[in-house]
């Protein structure tokens, strides 16, 4: 008489199998729950930006963000400006080349906020006509960009740069004391000519709700699959 081993139970079959998809399921849902987190962060920061686009702008604090109107007084330096960027605009004689004016702004203090007065028509940077004397400016702030070594080259002789670096601007424009970030200019549209500021503050995107969505979505998908595959294997012959 031979000895047999009893039968191994069918819901071993399901070990690997199981922790793998409970792995998943668990990374998924904390990636849903961590976009969950991300879509009220995100909604916050849209409601205290629509409230700040009709309030007036504040004096600029030691730590502006891009999500509040801030004005700085000074002058302008009227005989220096640079290009940044490269933009071509329709219109209706046809489409147009130009790029961001950028025209340095000495505060108070003495130091030297780079200023962006928006699109404007050209290949080659020309100060734009600014008010003589004292002046105020009003804007959101936008910190230094820095890109990897694959970013445009600018022509510092021209005065043309594709990295909105401050800094570099200014002492390309022969300037010291710059602060570290860059002044977008609010304002109307003009009537004819001259540079179109920005109409508004920067309204973060909100897509967080879909991830969301996406990554529940799939935990979903790995649990019923599992479901699936489990009936499967329970049911073939030991």
């Amino acid at each position: 008489m031979t000895d047999r081993q009893p039968p191994r139970p069918r819901w071993r079959r399901l070990i690997g199998i199981g922790a793998f998809s409970a792995v998943m399921i668990c990374l998924l849902l904390t990636l849903g729950v961590w976009q969950v987190h991300r879509w009220h962060y995100k909604d916050r920061i849209q409601r205290e930006v629509v409230a700040a686009q009709v309030l007036p702008p504040i004096a600029l604090p030691a730590n502006p963000t891009a999500y509040q109107k801030v004005a700085i007084t000074g002058h302008w330096i009227s005989d220096r400006a640079a290009f940044y960027g490269d933009q071509i605009r329709n219109s209706p004689a046809g489409p147009l080349q130009g790029a961001q004016l950028i025209m340095p702004f000495a505060r108070d203090d003495g130091t030297v906020v780079m200023v962006d007065l928006g699109w404007v028509a050209g290949t080659a940077p020309e100060p734009a006509p600014v008010p003589a004397g004292p002046a105020v400016v009003s804007g959101y702030v936008q910190a230094a960009q820095s890109f990897g070594p694959f970013a445009a080259k600018s022509n510092t002789d021209k005065k043309i740069f594709y990295t909105l670096n401050p800094t570099k601007i200014g002492a390309a424009l022969g300037l010291h004391r710059v602060a570290p970030f860059t002044l977008i200019m609010l304002g109307p549209q003009p009537i004819a000519g001259g540079p179109v500021p920005a109409a508004s503050l920067p309204q973060p995107p909100n897509n967080s709700q879909q991830y969301a969505l996406t990554w529940f979505g799939l935990a979903l998908v790995v649990a019923i699959e599992f479901i699936f595959y489990a009936r499967k294997r329970l049911k073939e012959p030991a």
